[in-house]
């Protein structure tokens, strides 16, 4: 029997430094895993805020051409409504 319980023991300790190596290895995996997404929100974050060319940047420099074209369309509608005004006041006057 006694050789029984170093056998055991023998697989037991095989087993874990088995499972040992597995868990190691998956935390490696994780740890690498969690550097690319490190760099890729980092990546993420550059492309959002960058002042110069970010998301945030390209967004008000539309907003700024909306609000330039929508100027510019009133100042035509006003111009074409004040000529309406002028020739009809020039052909009844």
């Amino acid at each position: 029997m006694p050789g029984d319980d170093v056998n055991n023991h023998n697989k037991l300790q095989t087993r874990v430094e088995f499972l040992e190596e597995k868990l190691l290895s998956g935390i490696e995996a994780v740890r690498e895993h969690q550097v690319t997404m490190c760099d890729d929100i980092s990546k993420i974050k550059e492309a959002v805020y960058n002042p110069d060319t970010g998301l945030y940047a390209r967004l008000r420099a539309v907003e700024d051409q909306v609000k330039n074209y929508s100027k510019f369309l009133w100042m035509i509608l006003t111009m074409a409504i004040g000529s309406i005004a002028a020739f009809i006041t020039t052909q009844v006057g």
